[in-house]
């Protein structure tokens, strides 16, 4: 097989570890499709593969970074410590191991109420804030999901265009 097929076929499954990432956070996500789709158009060199991975990379970027805002503002908005957040992602890799596929995502939940809880005094205040991150965080992680499969679409595309161009 040719070299450019190979990478090709490397850069399809590294994309689809990548955006299965940006859901479940134990595999790398949004970095390694950036990584993956600068290093395919660099691998091919055609203009239809550098086109394609400047594209793919800047969708990638924009989901990544509007994950990052949309919740560091609403755990800024709750005002959410930081020590929270370490007892969140603690429980987050604690449930990882107790409970398969997701435990991360119970755990992470279970922490923050618990540790708001337990900062607050206040049951409903702790489900308000704890429910308002949560639900920030689901927002970004879809934002950042969409953002990475559409690259990956564009991505399929750059194949097709870069493979019927040679």
């Amino acid at each position: 097989m040719e070299m450019a097929v190979i990478g090709t076929i490397v850069v399809g499954l590294l994309l689809l570890v990548a955006v299965l990432g940006t859901v479940y956070p134990i595999l790398p996500g949004s970095w390694l499709a950036l990584i993956a789709l600068l290093g395919w158009a660099w691998l091919l060199g055609s203009p239809a593969a550098w086109t394609t991975g400047i594209i793919g990379a800047a969708l990638v970027s924009i989901g990544w970074s509007a994950s990052a805002v949309l919740t560091g503002r609403s755990l800024k908005r709750q005002r959410i410590p930081r020590g929270s957040i370490v007892v969140a992602l603690v429980a987050a890799v604690v449930g990882m191991f107790v409970i398969p596929v997701v435990g991360l995502f119970v755990g992470f939940g279970a922490g923050l109420l618990g540790s708001e809880y337990a900062r607050r005094r206040d049951l409903g205040a702790a489900l308000r804030s704890s429910g308002s991150a949560l639900k920030a965080t689901g927002i970004g992680i879809l934002v950042e999901f969409g953002c990475a499969a559409l690259a990956t679409s564009v991505w399929v595309i750059g194949v097709f265009w870069h493979f019927a161009s040679t």
